[in-house]
């Protein structure tokens, strides 16, 4: 089992999917420089870049905390079966999520929290399953953790026009809206303690809603930032982001608070979409950062989750 404990708490990695994102270094991440790509080839091959097709490598993948007793899951992915007409690399999945996450101990009514660190297509896809021609909750006993900048960003009537276009298109419709009608959710601002361990914080910039989850147990530290990161190649260029941050200049001065805060705090850095090892120690170098050392799951080659 892919499995790590820090302080009192265990952390399991969920996979969905791993491979291709059609999406070139340049493309993805415009600022990032053709250096940092080249120069850190040996090691950003295979797991974040396929160096034949120079296409990169995303993880899509959950993490499943338990924690003073509780089912905790960080970003529930794609989901099954979901119309996806502008995002068609999402379209219409059919992977083996639910059976990887009972392996690990879990069935849907197990969950007592569901974390969404924002409302992108690739992070709230299992809040819901098709049940006949309906999208209810997968989780029946959960409560959704949403943060509230996001719900009122992505909601369609509220007429937003998000640098993501069409998208996220349906992702309210059939993700967000079926748990909020069956209230399931909790709409959170600025900040929502979970326990003695995990707490959520507001980290704008890549959506206005943007969150990232502390962990703080015994003498253990931990960051789930999400999107903040999708590539390490981030981590040496703070100021690359991704071309799907709706605010950009929001995004670089909250990533660099967040990494500031995990190099001093020796905290592990675990963003949603990393293969290999799935996160990193990250450590001050001059005005950018640098990778200290990679988390300690086992490292994950590229597939595709599809059955």
């Amino acid at each position: 089992m892919d499995q790590i404990t820090l302080g009192d708490v265990t952390i399991t990695r969920i996979r969905e999917y791993y491979g291709p994102v059609d999406m070139s270094p340049d493309t993805f991440f415009p600022q990032s420089t053709e250096e940092a790509w080249k120069d850190n080839s040996t090691w950003l091959t295979p797991h974040f870049l396929d160096a034949d097709t120079n296409v990169v490598n995303s993880a899509i993948q959950t993490w499943l905390l338990r924690s003073e007793g509780k089912n905790i899951l960080v970003d529930t992915g794609v989901g099954n079966h979901k119309e996806r007409p502008y995002a068609p690399v999402w379209s219409h999945l059919d992977t083996d999520f639910l059976t990887q996450l009972a392996r690990a101990g879990v069935r849907p009514e197990d969950v007592d929290i569901v974390i969404n660190t924002h409302l992108h297509v690739d992070h709230v896809g299992w809040n819901t399953y098709l049940d006949g021609r309906q999208w209810v909750p997968t989780f029946p006993n959960a409560t959704y953790l949403i943060p509230k900048e996001d719900f009122d960003f992505w909601n369609p009537e509220n007429g937003h026009k998000p640098v993501l276009g069409r998208g996220n298109q349906n992702v309210f419709e059939d993700s967000v809206a079926p748990v909020h009608q069956a209230g399931r959710t909790l709409l959170w601002e600025d900040s929502h303690r979970i326990d003695a361990a995990l707490r959520l914080d507001a980290a704008p910039g890549h959506t206005p809603g943007s969150s990232v989850l502390t962990l703080a147990s015994g003498t253990d530290r931990a960051v789930f930032v999400g999107d903040l990161l999708h590539s390490p190649v981030q981590i040496l260029e703070p100021d690359a982001n991704s071309c799907f941050c709706e605010d950009p200049v929001l995004a670089r001065a909250t990533r660099r608070t967040v990494l500031g805060r995990a190099a001093d705090s020796n905290a592990l850095v675990i963003p949603a979409h990393l293969g290999g090892h799935g996160g990193a120690e990250v450590v001050r170098e001059g005005g950018s950062f640098a990778i200290k050392g990679w988390a300690p799951f086992a490292p994950i080659s590229p597939y595709t989750g599809q059955n």
